[in-house]
């Protein structure tokens, strides 16, 4: 829930975005939060923002809306698309009909929300009046609502009393959910509505009644105030939407349009990574002078500027260009309306796996960051699949990943022809590595649905918006701000101290090795079975908090440093490689386990905070790195075997 403030007119508002929803009747979270916010919190106006092109559906979250509070304001906004699609709406007219005030708004023009500021400013000061009119029911329906209706009166509080109709519904369609909290927040958990008998077989009829009333009406109305403009010109948006949405080009468009997004961000990431890395660079070179001029001894200077800064340096300028690039991409395509496309694509295939299509979005996410698209499940109105979304979106490569595969495909895969056929080859293979991964999302997520969460997909209306015109500017600050700087902001956090960590393993000796190479010595056995070594299990045990360091610890390990190594240079990287004994192999399982392997920690925090458990958190860990360890065990006995 995001608060807002403006002033009008001398007076200042709190405004409280509560989240989207067209519906009250808590099927999902989201209504859940809407609903009790506007029921126990009591806001002086209520403003529902409903769609211009689609009154009808809107409308149903209207009349819900009215039972419950009668500081209504209707706002119908889109007036743009809706008279672009030939729709004409009688505001006047609207207002008459339901009884509360309504303004027309088009979100790019401020004269239009100078108009709501007024309605809310009159609302609030009671210069406007608001008098819902209610929808009729049913007489036996009516009847029970009045006779409940009498005897809530006696029991409720006089802060309450508007609520006693709406509660007297609610307990007739006998919503457990809704009953609950109205025990709990009013009645203090008594169980005073449980008291009052119903009979529960009729509830379920009794509630199709109710809704279908609801429907009738909302129907009614909509016909009454709206007028459609002839026009046999075919919606330009139907025919991009034909081609995006069909079966033939729908899915390979998508990818067309991954890769390039993919392209630009790490090719685009490049030169910031490097400028911001000489910066530190350089940057720590004075902070070893001034450290040294203020005579602060060395087991202080090293741990922390070796240590912690250099990883959290490190981190920085690997992670934050790329965000800063995939974030305001995503967005972009996001707002333009593009994304919604991708998840009626893959809506089918997500479906089969007793999954939710929106899933295809958050999936989408974890490709620039798997904590953003952790965060993203949100959007998943089932908990069910929300945290199968979550358990699996570390699957795809983010782009703290994708520089180490591309390194290793160019080295191992690109290495093995010459020419132009190198770059080509290394290309397919990274494009490889993400197909594998979303086949295991889709893989897992089925499993998952048969297993540990067994359940059915659920049903969603998954509206298509009009494609509109980005506003760049709010764009780019909404992503850096909300997506890029946040998921930066956890990453560091972890970073930080495991600097300290990495920097204390690489310098502190157990007998005449450091204690990186005894804990290498141990997993070696073990690293070996999955074609693999020691040390590049322990680096990535040791990249925990994030991937990005992953190729730097094992570089400092090979070349026996005491600090992080950083190599801009393919070439050399790969001498260091082979000259430790990596072979096609090796790199191919590097880059197997590099995909399937626990998430960074801030996805980890990020699905324990989500989920509100930690067993999740545990399973996110445990899930990816079995299906890694497995999979390697399988390809390195295959090469052994037969090559």
């Amino acid at each position: 829930m995001l608060l807002g403030f403006f002033e009008f007119k001398d007076k200042k508002f709190l405004l409280f975005d509560i989240p989207g929803t067209y519906s009250l009747m808590s099927n999902s979270e989201e209504e859940e939060i809407a609903r009790d916010f506007i029921c126990f919190e009591k806001p002086n106006a209520t403003v529902v923002v409903v769609d211009g092109t689609c009154l009808e559906k809107s409308l149903n979250l209207v009349y819900q809306t009215m039972e419950i509070t009668s500081n209504i304001i209707v706002c119908v906004n889109l007036l743009d698309e809706a008279e672009k699609k030939g729709i004409e709406i009688d505001l006047q007219l609207l207002s008459k009909e339901l009884g509360v005030p309504v303004v027309g708004t088009i979100a790019s023009k401020k004269s239009t929300l100078i108009d709501l500021q007024e309605k809310i400013y009159g609302l609030c000061n009671k210069k406007i009046d608001s008098n819902p009119n209610l929808i009729t029911y049913p007489d036996n329906i009516e009847k029970n609502i009045s006779e409940i209706s009498s005897g809530l009166k006696n029991i409720l509080q006089k802060e309450h009393s508007y609520l006693s109709r709406w509660i007297s519904l609610k307990i007739l369609d006998y919503d457990e959910k809704i009953i609950s909290s109205i025990n709990d927040k009013i009645f203090g958990n008594n169980n005073v509505i449980s008291s009052i008998k119903i009979d529960k077989n009729s509830s379920s009829d009794l509630k199709n009644i109710i809704v279908s009333s609801i429907i009738k009406k909302c129907e009614e109305v909509s016909e009454k105030v709206t007028i459609l403009a002839k026009t046999k010109k075919k919606s330009y948006t139907r025919k991009i939407d034909k081609i995006l949405t069909s079966k033939t080009f729908g899915i390979p468009i998508m990818l067309l349009f991954l890769g390039i997004i993919f392209w630009i961000t790490i090719v685009g990431a490049n030169y910031p990574s490097q400028l911001l890395s000489s910066f530190f660079n350089y940057l720590q070179e004075k902070l070893v002078v001034l450290f040294n001029n203020l005579y602060i001894p060395d087991f202080i200077t090293k741990p922390i500027i070796y240590g912690v800064y250099q990883t959290t340096t490190w981190v920085i300028s690997v992670m934050l260009p790329p965000m800063a690039i995939f974030f305001p991409i995503f967005t972009l395509l996001e707002d333009l309306g593009f994304l919604p496309r991708i998840a009626f694509n893959l809506d089918k295939c997500f479906k089969k796996c007793c999954t939710c299509g929106k899933q295809a979005l958050t999936m989408c996410m974890g490709f620039g960051c798997n904590a953003a698209g952790v965060v993203g499940c949100r959007i998943i109105d089932s908990k069910r699949e929300k945290i199968i979304a979550m358990l699996t979106n570390c699957f795809v490569p983010c782009n703290g990943r994708f520089p180490f595969l591309i390194t290793i495909a160019t080295i191992f895969i690109g290495g093995l022809v010459s020419g132009a056929f190198s770059s080509l080859l290394a290309t397919l293979t990274v494009l490889l590595i993400v197909l594998l991964g979303i086949f295991m999302t889709i893989l897992v997520s089925k499993i998952l649905s048969k297993t540990i969460l067994k359940g059915e997909p659920t049903s969603f209306i998954l509206e298509l918006p009009p494609y509109r015109k980005p506003q760049i500017g709010k764009v780019i600050v909404r992503s850096i701000f909300d997506r890029t700087l946040f998921v930066l902001g956890r990453a560091l956090a972890i970073a930080a101290p495991a600097g300290l960590i990495i920097w204390l393993l690489a310098n502190l000796h157990i007998g005449d090795i450091t204690a990186l190479a005894f804990i290498a010595n141990i997993l070696d056995p073990f690293a070996k079975i999955m074609g693999l070594d020691g040390y590049i299990l322990t680096a990535f045990i040791l990249g925990l908090p994030a991937n990005e360091i992953v190729l730097p610890i094992i570089l400092m390990s090979y070349l026996g440093n005491s600090s992080l190594v950083s190599l801009e240079d393919t070439f050399a990287i790969g001498q260091i490689l082979v000259q430790n004994g990596w072979t096609f192999i090796t790199g191919l399982n590097v880059m197997i386990f590099c995909l399937l392997h626990f998430p960074c920690s801030t996805t980890l925090i990020s699905i324990k905070k989500e989920s509100g458990s930690f067993k999740w958190s545990v399973l996110g860990f445990v899930i990816p790195t079995v299906c890694g360890i497995l999979l390697c065990m399988c390809t390195n006995f295959i090469w052994n075997v037969f090559v």
